[in-house]
């Protein structure tokens, strides 16, 4: 229901703007003929008022149409101006509150999508517990039981930082470290990280040296952390995710390939937005926030480097990253 209503208010919106934009349009063209009407009757007041035996008669009829004309010109030029600045005053507005209203659907999504992702891994680590106090395990049992339990809670801290650190930097008041940072080791970390979360996926790594970059460790990890959980998330289990670093001559490249179903090209800037997830949330089976994504593309920002998406060659998507080099 929530997301229908979502839907609606934009809806609504656009119905009642356009309905006021008729009417204030409508006005003004009732004012310019009202005006008319007034500038004909004023003018032919007058001209009955002439004497036709006047000798200047012929002049006296050119001036009262010559001014009738001018008239008619001056309510022409004050309509055609009025009626630019409401066209240009409507086309602002309507762009600002519809903005605002799809920026607080978004905020809906986030809040509905959010609620989910805490309450799922509280859920399973809850379970896991429980489950290990109540029954007597063998040792296998007990430490699958186990590594799930820290898989959802390292799950729940990236949630939970992802969250302080979107806050943070929309507050300005985020203090990176500035180091010289291998890139190389934060990579190889966050992948073997992720190969000992994910046992079941294959994650393949081709590293190579590549020069010192000045930044922050933490952050760089958040970000390939992100990027990788985005590929974990919608490529299809059996598949790769390929991770690539290399020096080029701009300075340092590094790709992370998923073989998902890609990316619309209508939707490769939008995915960078806040709170962004292409789809519906209620019926979208991947889990996510809309957060991933915004903050790796902050934080490469702050790093002075850029991050894009193209299309992967074997299928999916690539999402690539540059950094300069120190």
């Amino acid at each position: 229901m929530a997301t229908s209503s979502s839907r609606a208010r934009p809806v609504q919106f656009a119905r009642w703007f356009w309905i006021l934009l008729t009417y204030v349009i409508a006005a003004l063209i009732w004012w310019f003929i009202s005006l008319e009407r007034q500038n004909t009757q004023m003018s032919t007041l007058r001209l009955q008022q002439l004497n036709p035996q006047h000798p200047a008669y012929a002049q006296q009829v050119g001036q009262v149409l010559t001014e009738k004309k001018r008239n008619t010109t001056k309510h022409v030029s004050e309509g055609i101006t009025f009626l630019a600045l409401i066209l240009v005053g409507a086309v602002f507005v309507y762009r600002a509150i519809r903005k605002q209203m799809e920026y607080a659907a978004l905020q809906r999504n986030f809040m509905m999508a959010i609620t989910h992702e805490l309450k799922t891994p509280i859920a399973t680590t809850r379970l896991s517990i429980e489950t290990l106090l109540r029954r007597k395990l063998d040792a296998p049992q007990q430490e699958k039981l186990l590594q799930n339990a820290l898989s959802e809670t390292n799950r729940l801290n990236i949630l939970t930082n992802n969250i302080l650190l979107a806050s943070q930097l929309e507050e300005k008041t985020f203090q990176r470290n500035h180091d010289d940072v291998d890139l190389g080791t934060i990579t190889s970390t966050v992948v073997q990280d992720y190969r000992n979360r994910y046992p079941g996926r294959t994650i393949q790594a081709g590293l190579e040296q590549v020069p010192l970059v000045e930044g922050d460790p933490l952050l760089l990890e958040i970000a390939l952390s992100n990027l990788l959980d985005n590929a974990l998330k919608y490529a299809p289990r059996e598949s790769t995710v390929q991770v690539s670093l290399a020096p080029v001559a701009a300075g340092i490249r590094l790709e992370v390939q998923d073989a998902g179903s890609g990316i619309p090209d209508s939707e490769k800037e939008k995915i960078f937005d806040k709170f962004y997830r292409g789809g519906n949330e209620i019926t979208r089976k991947t889990k996510g926030t809309g957060l991933g994504l915004y903050l790796t593309k902050k934080i490469i920002a702050h790093h002075k480097g850029d991050i894009f998406v193209t299309d992967n060659s074997s299928g999916g998507s690539t999402f690539v990253v540059q950094f300069p080099s120190t």
